[in-house]
């Protein structure tokens, strides 16, 4: 079935509104969590929508939080999210590397104590909208082992840079697993193998049955002993920055949740010139778009090409929906929260 993206976005506010989120935090999250999906990430818009629903009735998320600076230094901030929405955090805090960014040509802002951000690129394309070079990540739950072990203590530890561009944005957004968790859970629900190898089973064979790695807690790193290493510097990373919680840390709390985050953005006019920036992403663009595909019939896009065919395909149609999935959330608009 397919869902017009105001209908969806519409059904998002009834419900946030109605768990006792304010206007504005919910008008914001209510487009991401449709734009998330319009743009193809269904794994982290419609489908992550109960879980986040059900964290702010249970308390995980305090949904009236709002983020308080703890320090300042340079072109750097650093800010505790008070265990508030993922998703109203992590856009203030892009909004505050922005800031810094068109005042020194690079921000910083770090945040501690915050919850799930949804989808990394959504913060990116904020700061390419913005005429910035976005980069960000967060660290999660222990769900990714370290190479050579079969115990996961490492994170998949989201990574998104986006470099904007007037005919639509080059966007990477990717965990440090070969999958994100919430992209085997689309495979998984609609009952499909991935197209590549994405863990192991239980008795330590890579596999591309979602189910068997789920149950098996051994997700494929990217890259294999590299993408372990990047797993364990991201978490590191967003942990020293903004002063909190690391991956084993976070593992304790019984949820993912106070997590820590880093949002970077870079105004790339104090530094080149808007015609060199052009020719070179165009010249790069090109010799991707012409280069000679593996498989006849095929093509070949720069990252986040594809999305951005999906965006438009959805808004003109409608956006895709687990019918599952929207009949729960459709019938939680007539129960109390």
């Amino acid at each position: 079935m397919r869902v017009p993206f105001q209908d969806m976005y519409n059904t998002f506010m009834k419900i946030l509104t109605a768990v006792g989120c304010e206007q504005d935090c919910a008008d914001l999250c209510a487009k991401i969590f449709t734009q998330n999906s319009c743009d193809g990430v269904y794994s982290h818009g419609l489908n992550m929508f109960p879980g986040v629903i059900s964290n702010i009735k249970n308390g995980v998320i305090d949904i009236n939080a709002r983020p308080k600076k703890v320090h300042h230094f340079g072109a750097c901030q650093v800010w505790n999210g008070n265990y508030g929405p993922g998703i109203s955090n992590a856009h203030f805090a892009m909004a505050q590397a922005i800031h810094l960014a068109e005042k020194n040509g690079i921000g910083c802002a770090a945040m501690r104590n915050t919850n799930h951000w949804c989808r990394a690129g959504t913060y990116v394309i904020q700061a390419a909208d913005a005429g910035c070079i976005g980069i960000c990540w967060t660290n999660t739950i222990p769900n990714l082992p370290p190479w050579g072990s079969k115990q996961a203590s490492l994170g998949n530890n989201p990574l998104a840079i986006a470099i904007p561009r007037a005919e639509g944005h080059l966007v990477l957004d990717m965990a440090m697993s070969q999958f994100s968790m919430g992209k085997m859970r689309v495979y998984q629900r609609a009952k499909e193998q991935l197209p590549v190898f994405g863990g192991y089973d239980a008795d330590g064979k890579l596999t591309t049955d979602p189910a068997e790695i789920f149950q098996s807690e051994r997700a494929l790193p990217i890259g294999l002993w590299k993408g372990s290493g990047l797993s364990l510097m991201l978490d590191l990373l967003a942990a020293i920055l903004s002063g909190g919680n690391n991956t084993f840390r976070i593992g304790k709390l019984g949820a993912e949740k106070n997590v820590s985050q880093v949002f970077i953005a870079i105004d790339t006019r104090k530094i080149s010139s808007a015609e060199f920036v052009r020719q070179i992403m165009e010249e790069t663009i090109a010799s991707v778009n012409r280069s000679q595909p593996a498989k006849k019939g095929d093509a070949v896009y720069y990252p986040g090409q594809r999305m951005l065919m999906t965006r438009a395909d959805n808004l003109a149609n409608g956006i895709p929906a687990d019918e599952e999935i929207w009949e729960q959330v459709l019938r939680s608009i007539a129960s109390k929260p």
